[in-house]
């Protein structure tokens, strides 16, 4: 027998028993639906929980520490105890370790990041911040969004792109009220008002004192310094850029030189006798790894050598094995659905066996093989599979199309989700599950009509031709 025939032959059968077809097929599609929204969920988690953590660093990135913590004003992760000449070797980063770690297998870059704090004064207004230099070739790759001006490149001109929080942090000189106290923001505009910026914080503190040696301590100079850009968004919308300042790192670099001429920059390490390194050494490197699968093999690698390491790939990897659990559960729980989606075709395929036991019998008197009427009882079950499975994924869609408009509006922080403004929502169905859902409703479908395909199969012809 052709398979034409075979397909035309089931696909008949099944409109001859339009309820019980129809019953068949929407068990079908409520497991399939039941499966996909809950596989679509445990997705939607893991994916926002991804997006959550891109907030706070790429997710193939490595910072690297000296063994004492860098001695930088911003300092993740290690022991900022820890002796960096446990074996008598004195451990910095510097622009030989730069070199030394570009060469290693998946690096795709190494960036130095120099921090350090300022006092920034403006209009009656004052704040203590931080801030970060960074190459121009690191500040492009992040691709900060900037509401106004651009990313400084100079390395002679010292220029700022400020946080677009920063100016909730400047406070009253009169006052000492910020805008968390008052609720007004400072009267300052980046771009166009004067921006005085103190380097010199301990000297500025301690100003009009004497030292230990009964010296008058004198006011630290202040530096006019221009503004490059402000980073995008309001004043109250936090991402991992908001809250620091950036500038060039070279043009730091020869600032701090300046302003600590033959004294100690704050952070930097000094030599066993007390006096400053010539060299200025970076608080923190960054190290790009090409993928994620490879960040542990080159942290470790790193960790060796006898630096701190810290990675968002090292507690992503622990949360994405709960996620992977809770997915595991819910995916489990659409499948209870599908199974008793499938019990319902071996029992529909049974009654129509049992009804067309008579016409089974003529099959194989007239020389019908007996694999053409086991493939005509799977054929027919898989199009119930198919169906079933096709109306079960079109409803999916339906389904999660509801739940992410019913969660926009807050339900996904309650939960515990942060939903950013055009995230694909906490249910999400990747084209690949749709087509992965229908095949897999044809193949539970098939697998339930093999035993009753196989009771066909055994009839006897000639007592099939007698019963009634």
């Amino acid at each position: 027998m052709r398979l034409g025939d075979l397909l035309g032959m089931s696909l008949s059968s099944l409109f001859k028993r339009k309820v019980r077809t129809i019953l068949t097929v929407l068990g079908v599609a409520i497991g399939t639906t039941s499966i996909v929204v809950m596989i679509s969920l445990g997705i939607g988690m893991k994916q926002t929980l991804l997006e959550e953590m891109e907030n706070y660093g790429s997710l193939t990135a490595i910072t690297v520490n000296s063994p004492d913590g860098g001695g930088g004003m911003m300092y993740y992760g290690g022991d900022s105890s820890s002796d960096s000449s446990k074996d008598g070797e004195e451990r910095h980063l510097d622009d030989a370790l730069i070199q030394q770690l570009s060469t290693l297998d998946h690096v795709d870059a190494v960036d130095p990041m120099l921090n350090c704090s300022v006092i920034i004064k403006s209009k009656g207004y004052m704040s203590w911040e931080s801030v970060i230099g960074a190459t121009p070739e690191y500040l492009k790759r992040q691709n900060i969004p900037l509401k106004e001006g651009e990313m400084p490149t100079s390395e002679t001109e010292i220029q700022f792109v400020y946080g677009n929080t920063i100016i909730q942090d400047m406070s009253n000189e009169k006052t000492n009220k910020s805008y968390w106290e008052t609720g007004e923001l400072a009267p300052i505009d980046w771009m166009k008002d004067q921006i005085f910026v103190i380097f010199d914080t301990d000297r500025y503190w301690s100003a009009g004192s004497t030292d230990e040696n009964g010296q008058l301590i004198p006011s630290p100079k202040k530096h006019i310094v221009k503004t490059a850009g402000v980073v995008k968004g309001e004043v109250d919308d936090w991402n991992q850029y908001s809250y620091n300042i950036y500038c060039n790192i070279e043009a730091l670099k020869n600032t701090l030189s300046r302003e600590f001429k033959g004294r100690t920059i704050p952070g930097q390490p000094t030599r066993k006798n007390g006096k400053p390194y010539k060299e200025i050494f970076y608080n923190q490197l960054i190290v790009s790894v090409d993928n994620m699968d490879n960040v542990s093999a080159v942290q470790e690698i790193i960790n060796e050598m006898g630096y701190q390491t810290y990675a968002n790939a090292e507690w992503i990897e622990q949360e994405m094995k709960s996620m992977n659990v809770i997915q595991a559960v819910l995916g489990g729980i659409g499948a209870v659905s599908l199974f008793v989606a499938a019990i319902g075709i071996t029992n529909t395929m049974m009654m129509s066996i049992y009804e067309r036991t008579k016409e089974i019998g003529i099959m194989k008197v007239i020389g019908c093989r007996i694999k053409d009427i086991q493939a005509l009882f799977l054929i027919e079950a898989g199009y119930i599979g198919f169906i079933g499975g096709t109306v079960g994924t079109l409803l999916s869609y339906l389904i999660s199309f509801v739940i992410n408009k019913l969660l926009s509006g807050g339900g996904a922080e309650a939960m515990g989700f942060y939903m950013e403004e055009g995230a694909g929502g906490i249910s999400r169905i990747p084209l690949w599950l749709g087509g992965v859902s229908i095949l897999f409703a044809v193949l539970i479908a098939m697998v339930a009509g093999f035993f009753p395909s196989l009771r066909a199969m055994k009839l006897s012809p000639l007592a099939a031709i007698r019963a009634e």
